[in-house]
């Protein structure tokens, strides 16, 4: 019995950028009907790969095969008409228009709005994906944003469907549903290239998975043969290390104290917060779950100073601090981590010690009487390189130069090591290998050990889960009230993620131990 043809193969790959090889003769093949995952640690080449194969960019050397048959992919248009879809990590949506006026805008050809709205349709009813064409994007949920994504690549018929961290965002009951879609499409014949750092979601549904590690292929596995420790290990290269926590850790009395926080949110499309209400104690890890776009947003600018609130909204150590702004609580013991790297947590076109400067000047004392201490800022900067394997060419390196994962290392590490009385924190992981996420982790909890008060906002059940020891969710401006790990099942959290407010008995779901899934 002769092989199938493979969908798509590569062979010999090999991109290089300056200072950077990128990737190194890598070659795999994908098959009809296959899902293949692509895995590697931040840095490791999967981007630059995909955007190759997508035509963003193009090879060096090395050539790829589509059916049997030589190609250059020019662009993305070229792709797209060959039969490569590709959903973003990242949606490309405008919030104010129609599912179906995104959608056209998204396709190369002109379709009348009818007959689009026809076959919009179509694909929805055969795939199970409810929408309706007429919503605004503003008044949906992120995983119905998800999937006005994957019915633009739909539209494309695509023989080959391309998913950048597609469930990063995403309620376990969205994740399973988007799971039967792409068991579908693969059932039908289309190929899948499934990039994730969920190694459990590799396991149960990708077939194959292709391990890269410092631009270079390392196997070629079966995941369901693996285990996800396993496949970590082979993306960094090395034993993979357990978050370590001291069985006989004692709480201390609240550092950080939020009561009936409330704030109205002036943009178009923002949610403001109603009556948010903790306390973290000295020594916890207090997690907020929660689907994008329900106040997290607000409630970090909120609890870190980029807005004022009531000032007994918010206390440090019993002293009220909502009226201050972020440099006066940043005085008073506070570091912050937003979500948005670009820009918000970090200046792109400035080195990593002048960004080091922007958030440790008056913690670290690197300002005296208006000069700036360029020598204590880069060796700041490099012990936080150091710490936390930043791959960057020194502190004199661009913000902009890094990966979106580096990048991620180094601002939490220029947080961490700031030693703070509380840090609050959001998407601790963003976009970080399995190894770099662990490391972060011990750091998180080295830092509770030490007496901080942690409040880390995530999108990602299973790191909360992991990491904290005490959760809420957030929903519509809304908190639920506060859960102890290990006593709340996923199936609960996702129900208040969806919307569902309520106690577990309100919402029919006995509770049990916290699936938490480790690599």
């Amino acid at each position: 019995m002769t092989s199938p043809v493979p969908r798509l193969e590569l062979s010999g790959i090999t991109k290089r950028f300056p200072g950077v090889l990128a990737n190194d003769n890598v070659g795999f093949a994908v098959l009809p009907g296959e899902i293949h995952a692509l895995l590697g640690e931040n840095g490791a080449g999967k981007s630059t790969l995909v955007k190759m194969i997508y035509g963003i960019m193009q090879p060096d050397a090395g050539s790829i095969t589509w059916n049997g048959q030589p190609i250059t992919v020019a662009n993305p248009k070229a792709a797209r008409k060959l039969g490569i879809g590709m959903v973003f990590q990242h949606f490309s949506l405008f919030d104010a228009l129609t599912v179906l006026e995104n959608i056209a805008l998204g396709i190369d050809e002109k379709i009348p709005a009818r007959e689009l709205e026809t076959r919009i349709r179509g694909i929805m009813d055969q795939y199970g994906l409810k929408l309706d064409p007429h919503r605004v994007v503003t008044t949906l949920s992120v995983g119905e944003r998800q999937r006005i994504e994957i019915v633009r690549a739909l539209l494309l018929k695509p023989k080959l469907l391309i998913m950048d961290e597609p469930t990063s965002v995403l309620t376990p009951q969205e994740v399973e549903q988007l799971f039967v879609v792409l068991r579908k499409l693969a059932a039908e014949g289309c190929s899948i290239l499934y990039i994730s750092h969920k190694l459990h979601e590799i396991k149960a549904l990708c077939d194959t998975a292709t391990i890269l590690r410092g631009g270079k292929l390392v196997d070629t596995c079966d995941p369901k043969q693996e285990t996800s420790r396993s496949m970590a290990e082979k993306m960094i290269g090395a034993g993979l290390k357990d978050i370590v926590k001291a069985g006989n850790r004692s709480m201390g009395a609240p550092r950080y104290q939020v009561r009936n926080l409330n704030f109205r949110s002036d943009a178009q499309f923002g949610t403001s917060l109603e009556a948010i209400s903790f306390d973290v104690r000295a020594g916890e890890i207090f997690g907020i779950a929660g689907v994008a776009g329900n106040g997290q947003n607000e409630l970090l600018l909120a609890l870190d100073g980029e807005v004022t609130v009531a000032a007994e909204a918010v206390a440090i150590d019993g002293k009220p601090v909502g009226a201050l702004l972020a440099s006066d609580r940043r005085r008073l013991g506070l570091c912050a981590v937003p979500e948005e790297r670009h820009g918000h947590a970090a200046v792109p076109d400035f080195s990593l010690s002048d960004n080091t400067v922007l958030t440790a000047r008056d913690r670290l004392r690197m300002v005296t009487g208006g000069l700036i201490k360029a020598g204590a800022a880069k060796t700041y900067t490099g012990e936080v390189i150091t710490a936390f394997a930043v791959k960057a060419l020194g502190p004199a390196a661009t913000a902009g130069s890094l990966s979106g994962g580096n990048l991620q290392k180094y601002i939490m590490g220029r947080e961490i090591l700031q030693k703070p009385s509380v840090l609050v924190v959001s998407q601790p992981t963003w976009g970080v290998d399995a190894g770099a996420a662990t490391a972060i982790h011990q750091a998180i909890v080295d830092l509770a050990a030490a007496g901080s008060a942690i409040v880390a906002i995530s999108q990602d059940l299973d790191e909360l889960l992991s990491l904290c020891d005490t959760m809420a969710v957030i929903n519509g401006g809304r908190l639920s009230q506060k859960l102890n790990v290990g006593e709340v099942s996923i199936e609960e959290i996702g129900l208040l993620m969806g919307g569902v407010h309520g106690t577990a008995e309100e919402t029919h779901i006995a509770p049990g131990a916290a699936h938490a899934v480790t690599a």
